[in-house]
């Protein structure tokens, strides 16, 4: 009897450690993708060109919003209409925006609404091969518990169709416990704040500190790389290729980030966590975004 435990205890222990890391090890397959979020589905010739020139496999489009009404019950909004088709051979994934103040109470069956629209929407449209559906919200530690209880019923959802579901995860949502879903989107974007974005001086006019790009900085990107080899989800990465514009006591002011930027960030997350470089995604598809940048910052951004 003494025998035996000593040498299945062991065995079992092992078992339950590889259990226990499984989720973590799982390579997500390589591949390219973007993300869509234009209220109409409708590409010209050089967004098709993009998406053969860098193997793009997967579409993320935005299907609709989930925003908070009037009556305090969440209501889809701006939802997607179809004026066009994806290449043969690129899969969509319908991907759903949910505020975050939608997460702030429990809403007892929406998930299964938000699912059977997707699927609605799939059906109208003609959609087939779905295998995937996304919900991204900036959850907080605060809304965090009712928004993994609403993934844990859009899992239990999205069964039924036989797809899977997942998420996408911020920087600061790193220092969370992972989501129950299949895997993450790591977005590395709108990584700082809007008002550091000036440079700092001094009264003589000495540069104290360069100001930030609010859309991607190395600096602000940092902090969180020593989280991401111990975050126990499979991850996707995704890098901002937008250009963000803002109107600062009427002055406009644009922020689009340098390449080196990108690359520079790109390189440094790869080296706090490999796998990040498996599946690559940029936001987001458009033709002034794919102008940008040189296809060399392309090739770049989307090597593996």
């Amino acid at each position: 009897m003494n025998a035996r435990h000593t040498i299945v205890t062991p065995v079992l222990l092992l078992i339950a450690l590889l259990a226990a890391s499984c989720q973590k090890t799982t390579l997500l397959p390589e591949g390219n993708a973007v993300y869509y979020w234009r209220t109409d589905l409708r590409l010209d010739s050089t967004e098709r060109a993009f998406l053969k020139q860098y193997n793009i496999n997967k579409v993320f489009c935005r299907y609709f919003d989930v925003v908070m009404g009037d009556n305090g019950e969440p209501r889809p909004n701006a939802t997607v209409t179809f004026s066009d088709t994806l290449p043969e051979g690129v899969e969509i994934i319908p991907t759903v925006y949910i505020t975050e103040d939608c997460m702030h109470a429990p809403h007892e069956g929406l998930a299964e609404k938000i699912v059977a629209r997707v699927h609605q929407i799939n059906e109208t449209n003609g959609i087939r091969g779905v295998s995937e559906i996304q919900i991204d919200c900036d959850y907080t530690s605060n809304s965090r518990k009712n928004y993994y209880d609403f993934l844990k019923e859009v899992n239990a959802q999205c069964s039924m169709f036989n797809v899977q579901c997942s998420t996408t995860i911020r920087l600061h949502q790193l220092s969370m416990p992972a989501p129950p879903v299949a895997y993450g989107v790591l977005m590395i974007y709108n990584t700082g704040d809007p008002r550091k974005f000036m440079d700092r001086r001094s009264a003589d006019g000495r540069l104290l500190e360069k100001g930030r790009n609010p859309i991607l900085d190395i600096r602000d990107v940092a902090p969180y790389l020593k989280r991401l080899d111990d975050y126990d989800l499979p991850m996707a990465a995704a890098y901002p290729v937008y250009q963000w514009i803002r109107h600062i006591h009427n002055v406009r002011v644009e922020h689009t980030v340098e390449a080196e930027e990108i690359l520079r960030v790109k390189r440094a997350v790869e080296k706090a966590r490999g796998d990040l470089s498996r599946s690559i995604i940029t936001y987001h598809l458009d033709k002034d975004n794919i102008n940008r940048y040189k296809p060399e910052t392309y090739e770049e951004i989307y090597h593996h």
